[in-house]
């Protein structure tokens, strides 16, 4: 990456650090919230070697619009158009109820972009490695399971080969409770 990309990356990070900076995760360790829009890009670049930089831009922005005051004009104001509609296209409508919300993932899979599906795939290998060393107290074994079963309906709707990500998703899957 040059130097303008890298500089990019990190005020990403930075912007994203400042919006979630009293979010934390649902696990017993009540881990800073930061950390997962952090993984999601390092599964991205580090572990599949995507170097869109759309994509690893989205991957750090990914739940701003929905876990914090940030609307996509704050995205797209900050990190132009192109980002803003990957951000779009993985940030769920929380004016639906919480069954609607996922079955749209499912359903809107096959129209996501390259980038979007991308960031999705990252998105479920993180949360799934998550769920499977440290899953939430409040969760139960079949709520556990739901989650890993849904979450591989919504890889499976999505299209294009993305060998390495799917075949991270695919170890990850494989330590479903």
């Amino acid at each position: 990456m040059v130097q303008n990309e890298l500089r990019r990356l990190l005020e990403a990070v930075n912007f994203a650090a400042e919006r979630h900076r009293f979010q934390r995760r649902k696990d017993p360790d009540e881990t800073p919230y930061i950390n997962h829009p952090i993984r999601v890009a390092h599964i991205l670049l580090g572990e599949a070697q995507v170097i869109d930089l759309t994509a690893l831009l989205a991957a750090i922005l990914h739940d701003t619009v929905e876990d914090t005051d940030t609307n996509l004009d704050d995205i797209e104001s900050r990190f132009g158009s192109e980002v803003a509609a990957v951000v779009a296209e993985v940030t769920d409508d929380w004016s639906m109820d919480k069954a609607a919300r996922k079955n749209a993932q499912i359903e809107n899979a096959p129209q996501l972009s390259v980038a979007a599906q991308r960031v999705r795939l990252a998105d479920k290998i993180a949360n799934l490695r998550d769920l499977g060393s440290s899953p939430p107290a409040a969760w139960s074994l079949s709520r556990l399971q739901e989650y890993f079963d849904w979450a591989r309906e919504v890889v499976g709707r999505i299209p294009g080969e993305h060998i390495e990500l799917r075949k991270l998703f695919g170890e990850a899957y494989d330590r479903r409770p």
